[in-house]
């Protein structure tokens, strides 16, 4: 009996990887930008199943380009180390205190944690910052909130680099002033800014909810840029997930082919929604 349920598991196991087959070569060269949210990190298990996934698929041929936040990971240290936050209308004020204390926890800590459980399963990534090879150049958000940034160029030739090297880039969200300034950028912007430049085929958005749901809670799994519109007017969409939608939006009017707002706590969401029919969050088009 055991035996006969292990045959099972392998067939259902070969059957997948038969049905993944068109969604694997239509992916072949595409470029996919991944924000994986602070909350969306999770224990160590889950993490290295993301590394493992990251690894597949750039084993498959897909470029993808990892840019994370880290939120609760600073407010932990800024606790550790007695440094009090402001905020202006919901929003931390970044004052140069707090802004060593992001940078330290971003570039070092966050990034150098997922690089590693990327070299743990096999691959090959390089962790950097906005900052590096002037990736991403901000303007000051504003003046109240101090060193939050909102990028104002991004160029991506470092990435192209990478990508040729067969290396996954693993982006902190900090950028740098046209004066020499470090901002602190919020981590869905800043990985909507570089889709955009990337012209990437996807932006997935892990987050710690399944997507875009109706007021009866349903999820929607296919959305037109328009209707995103109509859903935040009405309602519909409201609070944190009223920035993850523009920023779906603005990245699709810089240019990426479609943004998906997706449950990064889930185990594989990502090849979930790459490689499977259904998908695995709401997946957010421009209107036709």
């Amino acid at each position: 009996m055991r035996q006969q349920n292990m045959k099972r598991d392998w067939i259902a196991t070969a059957r997948t990887l038969s049905e993944a087959l068109p969604y694997l070569q239509r992916y072949t060269g595409a470029i996919v930008v991944v924000k994986l949210g602070g909350h969306a990190m999770g224990s160590d298990e889950a993490m290295e199943l993301f590394a493992r996934d990251m690894v597949l698929l750039r084993q498959v041929g897909v470029n993808p380009v990892i840019v994370h936040g880290g939120g609760p990971m600073i407010n932990e240290m800024l606790k550790r180390l007695d440094i009090q936050s402001e905020f202006v209308n919901g929003k931390r004020v970044t004052d140069a205190a707090t802004m060593e204390v992001v940078e330290m926890v971003l570039s070092g800590r966050v990034n150098k944690r997922i690089v590693q459980a990327i070299g743990t399963q096999g691959g090959t990534a390089v962790g950097l910052s906005g900052k590096d090879a002037s990736l991403v150049t901000c303007t000051p958000t504003a003046p109240a909130l101090g060193f939050v940034g909102t990028p104002s160029a991004v160029n991506p030739a470092i990435l192209h680099q990478l990508f040729e090297a067969g290396a996954i880039p693993v982006i902190a969200p900090l950028g740098g002033g046209e004066s020499g300034e470090t901002f602190n950028i919020n981590g869905d912007t800043a990985a909507g800014a570089i889709a955009a430049a990337l012209k990437a085929d996807r932006l997935l958005l892990l987050t710690d909810v399944e997507g875009v749901k109706d007021k009866s809670g349903a999820l929607l799994t296919d959305l037109e840029a328009s209707q995103i519109h109509t859903l935040i007017k009405d309602g519909t969409i409201g609070g944190g997930m009223i920035p993850k939608t523009e920023t779906a939006l603005h990245a699709l009017e810089g240019g990426v082919r479609a943004a998906v707002i997706l449950d990064g706590r889930a185990p594989h969401a990502v090849l979930l929604e790459l490689f499977t029919e259904h998908g695995a969050g709401s997946l957010i088009r421009e209107t036709v």
